[in-house]
């Protein structure tokens, strides 16, 4: 075992421990906790990039957890992806951790003594780091319930009502995704003795070409549910935009993308060439249209991020339909950019909200005179997205267009009209939020600096028979008679109530002046989406090498099996 193999785990190891250290300590010591939190995350970060240097270098590094060799044991792999998308995912994580530390993201108030959101971000940073180094499909599965029992503790913190119930579609959705996932891995097993993605490629060529394909339909059906791929992405739009700005961005930015990377490696070393491609590619293009459809229709800075999210995720599925080297790295260049962007962009998002009270776009306005830092944090990761030359959008876009032309294919041909329609739509719906919430005047909607952000929640209260509006008003507050007093058949209504709005149980108030770690955190994820259009010639680089060793499947299958 090599050196660089021996720092394999770490980066799913460090977090665990540091999560335990945490709830050890509980509600104390706050200081002490966010350095915790911020060390160990700097330490993934740094082992991330040994790691991706070792692969691009010497080939894929391997760890067999207890010394047990595969398919005994539990096998860890780091190949040229897997590495490159540690060190993306900790960049971003790290960032995201200083600036909800800024949010005041720490629960220590007294009605929850105890601090829940480091632990649950620690284990979510674990779960995704595992889930990028398994090196069978039983460890990959683990991966993402380790990522998801954090996520449901992050997606309701706070409690709020709206944020239940995002939190219980986002549950369910979930869970249904993990039993198809279980029963997914248990097909493979039953079919091929081995869930063991080094020796799986030799026993599914091996089998029936109808039973290949059952077992690639139940596995491409799970992930796309994770990517939020049309038509499994109508849960993604309503959940994400109630949680916190931090946890929003962190699972907007790089939770979908997980289901992204698993597409890669089954579709890469497990299925390579399928008929099913196809399917995929239509799939791609539904996403595109879909999506960037519901964007341009949305009046929320947060939805239409949120539905812009639903739609890009087609242009990584295009380039894994294609299939071919330049469709595989130029998916993989697209994915490295698009968790940087998105995450900004929804960092920015709480940004607007913290500065004006709101993210509805019809109610904002004059931002880019209030807050000129602000407004530049979200004018250049909107134009990254929408592709604008020579920013690393455009050249992912352009690096997956030019494999669709080289493909030949009509359906390439038709995805290629679709991606740049998508393009030109997603540069439609930024300058409409823009506009709204930048550059036009100040509306009489917007809040002054210190207001207490309240948000809506409904109440179920008894009215009685004929009540109508009376009976909303009364649940409002106008005295009404006792329910025993109503007349028989009074009706349960819902009525709106305003509640403030907390992190953590600590109120959030408007300010004029943004807090540094939250502004600077976002300011470092802008700098890092410009990094790739200053190094994408390397990184492009990367990704073609990384692309040709996935599909020649012998690099990853030999360092796993002949050591």
């Amino acid at each position: 075992m090599s050196a660089a193999a021996t720092l394999v785990p770490l980066p799913v190891i460090l977090p665990l421990c540091a999560a335990g250290l945490k709830l050890a300590i509980g509600a104390r010591l706050e200081r002490v906790q966010r350095f915790i939190s911020a060390a160990v995350l700097l330490a993934v970060l740094v082992v991330s990039l040994l790691l991706l240097i070792a692969a691009d270098r010497h080939g894929p590094q391997v760890m067999d957890a207890g010394g047990w060799a595969p398919p005994v044991g539990i096998v860890l792999v780091a190949d040229r992806l897997s590495a490159l998308m540690l060190v993306i995912s900790s960049s971003v994580t790290l960032s995201v951790l200083v600036y909800s530390v800024g949010q005041g993201m720490a629960d220590n108030d007294d009605t929850t003594p105890l601090s829940v959101f480091h632990p649950s971000y620690l284990v979510l940073v674990a779960g995704v780091s595992d889930t990028f180094l398994a090196g069978d499909l039983f460890n990959l599965y683990v991966g993402f319930e380790l990522m998801l029992t954090a996520s449901y503790v992050l997606m309701t913190i706070g409690g709020t009502l709206a944020r239940i119930r995002a939190g219980a579609t986002y549950a369910i959705v979930s869970l249904l995704s993990s039993m198809l996932f279980l029963a997914a891995v248990a097909m493979v097993y039953a079919a091929a003795g081995t869930v063991t993605m080094a020796q799986l490629p030799a026993r599914l060529d091996a089998l029936p070409q109808s039973v290949g394909m059952v077992i690639q339909i139940a596995l491409l059906g799970v992930f796309a549910i994770k990517a939020a791929v049309f038509p499994l992405a109508a849960w993604l739009p309503d959940s994400y935009p109630t949680a916190p700005a931090p946890v929003t961005a962190v699972f907007a930015g790089l939770l979908t993308k997980v289901g992204i990377y698993a597409m890669l490696r089954t579709q890469t070393l497990l299925f390579p060439g399928q008929r099913i491609d196809a399917v995929l590619m239509v799939l791609a293009l539904l996403s595109l249209l879909v999506g960037i459809l519901g964007a341009v229709a949305q009046t929320d800075l947060k939805r239409l991020l949120s539905f812009t999210l639903v739609s890009h995720m087609g242009y990584m599925v295009f380039g894994i339909g294609l299939g071919t080297l330049g469709g595989i790295s130029g998916a993989m260049f697209y994915v490295a950019h698009h968790i940087t962007v998105q995450t900004t962009l929804f960092l920015v998002a709480g940004l607007v909200e913290r500065r004006s009270g709101t993210t509805d776009l019809q109610s904002l306005g004059g931002l880019a005179r209030l807050s000129p830092l602000l407004a530049v944090l979200f004018f250049v990761p909107a134009l990254n997205l929408a592709g604008i030359p020579p920013l690393s959008g455009f050249l992912g876009k352009f690096g997956l267009l030019r494999a669709g032309v080289d493909d030949g294919g009509v359906l390439a041909y038709v995805l290629v009209a679709g991606g740049t329609v998508t393009s030109l739509l997603t540069l439609y719906a930024l300058a409409k939020a823009w506009n709204l919430a930048f550059w036009r005047a100040a509306t009489p909607e917007m809040c002054a600096a210190g207001t207490v952000l309240e948000s809506t929640e409904e109440d179920s209260v008894q009215e009685p028979p004929g009540a109508g509006a009376q009976g909303a008003a009364a649940a409002r507050g106008t005295p009404q008679p006792d329910v025993g007093d109503w007349p028989a058949g009074g009706l349960r209504v819902l009525v709106p109530r305003r509640v403030t709005a907390t992190f953590g149980g600590q109120e959030i108030t408007t300010t004029s002046s943004l807090p540094v770690s939250m502004t600077g955190a976002t300011a470092a994820l802008v700098l890092f989406g410009l990094a790739f259009t200053v190094l994408a010639g390397p990184l492009f680089g990367l990704t073609d090498r990384a692309a040709g060793e996935m599909l020649a499947r012998t690099p990853y299958v030999e360092a796993v099996m002949d050591r």
